[in-house]
């Protein structure tokens, strides 16, 4: 059977201006060689992945007609929000890393995806981090109440659990890989993951000073834990091999706790109107962070040290990685 192969981002020929997908982001246009405006490779490569996990994620989920409607709407409003869809495109291009077929990965890939916003709309809960914005939207609980955004988060891990059984039982890949993935999925987001991270987060608030390893414990758990396991379900859904599995592992691990020391880096000097959330939010709840800890030049050095023993990490891969490696960079360049 023939494989799916994405264009690596190299490779990828960048469109003129007017040609570009009504789905990417404004601001990632560049100029090329003659001084014509072009496009971000890496930026079309993310806005054409993005385009196909919403595309699936749409024909899954319950339309708002069907009732109960109030919850439909919550689930699709908090999913439809304009996220970067980063995890469920990671699993993508793990997978295409080692050349597996990318058509059968993508419904894995986008079940990543109910799981994050679940996990988005639990977070912005009153008794969690009691968030008004996100995505510069109201909040789902702000937007309808505590007790919908807490249905909206329940249907949505529910979802993802059955959108994996489903697709299983529909497709080509084995039984056993499926239960693999289940796994995979189910261990990085639960007690001893991402429900674990935030457990502790909401601890150290405000409480008694922490060290580096606890503080890199939390991040590792909270964020990396589905970065991970985004990845290496990529890897284990193109059949990669133990050496292969291993490094796209540490890659995952490195990766992950890069994205979140950006992200507390952002809390700190990002553009709220960009990001679509307040900043300042960490200090204000006495929450402890990388720039918290080490000052916003050594966080800074960290991701970029972070992101070096990533990229090391697919050495032995070819150019099918180049996805994972510019997105890696992208990861701790981003603005929101």
């Amino acid at each position: 059977m023939s494989k799916e192969r994405a264009v690596s981002p190299r490779a990828v020929a960048s469109p003129s201006a007017s040609e570009a997908p009504d789905i990417l982001p404004s601001g990632n246009k560049v100029l090329n060689g003659s001084g014509h405006t072009a496009l971000d490779p890496l930026q079309v490569y993310l806005a054409q992945r993005k385009e196909e996990v919403d595309r699936l994620l749409q024909s899954y989920l319950p339309r708002t007609s069907c009732e109960p409607a109030l919850i439909h709407e919550a689930v699709r409003y908090s999913l439809f929000a304009g996220g970067k869809r980063l995890r469920p495109i990671l699993c993508i291009a793990a997978c295409e890393a080692v050349e597996g077929n990318v058509a059968r990965a993508l419904p894995f890939a986008a079940a990543i995806e109910l799981m994050h916003t679940y996990s988005l709309i639990h977070d912005d809960l009153p008794a969690m981090d009691n968030d008004t914005y996100r995505r510069g939207k109201l909040t789902n609980h702000k937007m309808f109440s505590e007790s919908t955004a807490i249905l909206a988060g329940d249907a949505l891990l529910t979802a993802t659990f059955t959108m994996l059984a489903e697709k299983g039982l529909s497709g080509s890949i084995s039984p056993r890989r499926i239960l693999s993935i289940i796994l995979e999925l189910g261990a990085a987001c639960g007690s001893a993951g991402m429900v674990g991270g935030q457990l502790l987060d909401i601890a150290s608030q405000g409480g008694e000073e922490i060290n580096l390893d606890k503080l890199v414990k939390i991040h590792s758990l909270k964020t990396g834990a589905l970065f991970r396991a985004s990845i290496r379900m990529g890897g284990i859904l193109g059949s990669a091999g133990p050496k292969k599995l291993t490094a796209l592992t540490r890659f995952g691990e490195k990766a992950g706790l890069a994205f979140q020391i950006a992200d507390d880096i952002l809390d700190v000097e990002g553009d709220a109107a960009l990001m679509g959330k307040s900043v300042g939010q960490d200090q204000s709840k006495e929450k402890w962070t990388y720039p918290g800890f080490l000052g916003l030049a050594r966080a800074k050095k960290e991701a970029e040290t972070l992101v070096e023993d990533a990229l090391a990490a697919l050495e032995r891969f070819g150019s099918e990685a180049d996805p994972l490696r510019q997105i890696a960079k992208y990861m701790v360049d981003r603005k929101k």
